[in-house]
């Protein structure tokens, strides 16, 4: 791991490198361009054929669709249940709602909020099936309405997608769902293919490679935002249990390479035990060696002067986690404007936002947060206007409207208002 102190040499221009985030690497845009292209001309041949070539199972146009159920431990079901049921009732709140109100002249406006109609959701698989995804995803699709919700996820090499997994999707309320992942995924649903009928907007996270192809599709079909590796930042204070931060970041850890894991305290004291307490739980944990080699290449331990650059350097970093684990964490959180999530106190795991807790955990990284939010329920909602005038109303409009049609030169669009009034209408 990499230690910063603030009164070291050195310490503004290692800081300036923690906060640039990593930009597309031209291998990874050319490879996912020549990979959409040919989805668009070869449809589902190409589909399949990328699949195998990056380590899938080999599928036919039969077999892209997975029709199967899965059977899992009720203890598994239980919990897939609840988190399901957490995460629903969330997004059910958050949904936008239909309204109108009378403008100035009487006339009746408002907004009216649709779901989409059909919808596409990565959903990772392959050597770590995130089963939680499922559901901070899917649900959302579901609660918002949407009848179709199309979901690609990768199989093993046997065409198998994890129990846990197909099980999850089934609960949240996939109905398609194919076995397929990678850049080729994305194409398949932003393009369509013979079996695979395209989609309004697509969603998820993933790899490099299906964040390029969301980025090069994006205009083709709507996208949610373009969630890449995961990152943790904690702010700490002498407060703070060091055992719980380095857990904390532990568990970050296991995300793997491209994570971020970065420790801003204002102590001293926290920041050696916390190194300690890394050292000494990785001994329990049974990837130890993998997040050995993570820990050492993305974790970041800083010693700040005080809380207030803490702050500043979190609100640059634009996490996609915050743990405030402070004397006063409300006052902290009140002050950060780029994060994802934010968790206030030491009894508020981010591993809790990952599973259970109600939120999507699908949330803006690289520095994404500065502009967007995390995933909600009401991106799987489509905005419409409602506009509705009478005479009364559209004749104290009508001298407004021939103003500004005088003003632009366009003298037609005056016109199709005053002619509605030169007799009594219906």
């Amino acid at each position: 791991m990499k230690i910063l102190r603030f009164d070291s040499p050195g310490y503004e221009r290692a800081v300036r490198v923690l906060l640039r985030k990593s930009v597309s690497d031209p291998a990874v845009e050319k490879t996912v361009r020549e990979i959409l292209e040919s989805v668009e001309t070869r449809g589902d041949k190409a589909v399949i054929e990328y699949t195998a070539k990056f380590g899938g199972p080999r599928l036919t146009p039969a077999t892209l669709r997975e029709t199967g159920e899965a059977t899992v431990p009720a203890k598994v079901s239980a919990a897939i249940r609840k988190s399901r049921r957490n995460v629903h009732r969330f997004a059910k709140a958050s949904l936008r709602k239909n309204w109108t109100m009378r403008n100035a002249e009487g006339a009746k406006v408002g907004e009216r909020f649709d779901p989409f109609q059909r919808v596409g959701i990565y959903v990772p698989g392959g050597t770590a099936p995130l089963v939680s995804t499922a559901i901070m995803t899917v649900t959302l699709a579901a609660a918002a309405g949407v009848p179709e919700i199309v979901v690609t996820t990768p199989a093993d090499e046997t065409g198998a997608i994890a129990p846990a997994l197909l099980h999850a999707l089934h609960c949240a309320g996939a109905t398609e769902i194919y076995k397929i992942g990678g850049a080729q995924a994305v194409a398949a649903l932003a393009l369509g293919t013979k079996t695979i009928r395209p989609v309004q907007k697509i969603f998820g996270p993933g790899n490099a490679y299906v964040v390029e192809a969301k980025r090069q599709v994006f205009g083709r079909v709507a996208i949610d935002l373009l969630p890449g590796p995961s990152e943790v930042l904690v702010i700490a204070d002498d407060s703070a249990n060091p055992a719980w931060v380095a857990a904390d970041l532990l568990a970050q850890a296991e995300h793997g390479k491209g994570s971020g894991m970065v420790l801003l305290t204002n102590s001293d004291a926290v920041l050696q035990a916390v190194n300690a307490a890394i050292s000494e739980q990785l001994k329990t944990l049974s990837r130890r060696s993998h997040l050995e080699g993570v820990l050492a290449k993305t974790a970041v331990l800083v010693r700040v002067k005080d809380l207030a650059e803490a702050v500043a350097l979190c609100n640059a970093y634009a996490p996609e986690h915050v743990s405030i684990q402070t004397d006063d964490p409300e006052m902290i959180a009140d002050q950060l404007v780029s994060s994802g999530a934010i968790f206030l106190g030491g009894y508020s795991p981010i591993a809790a936002g990952d599973f259970v807790a109600g939120p999507s955990h699908t949330l803006p990284t690289g520095g994404a947060g500065h502009s967007f939010p995390g995933l909600t329920a009401e991106m799987f909602q489509r905005r419409t206007s409602i506009i509705q005038y009478d005479r009364a109303s559209l004749s104290r409009s009508v001298e407004t409207i021939e103003l500004f049609s005088a003003v632009e030169g366009l003298d037609a669009h005056g016109r199709s208002a005053r002619i509605r009034l030169e007799k009594k209408g219906r």
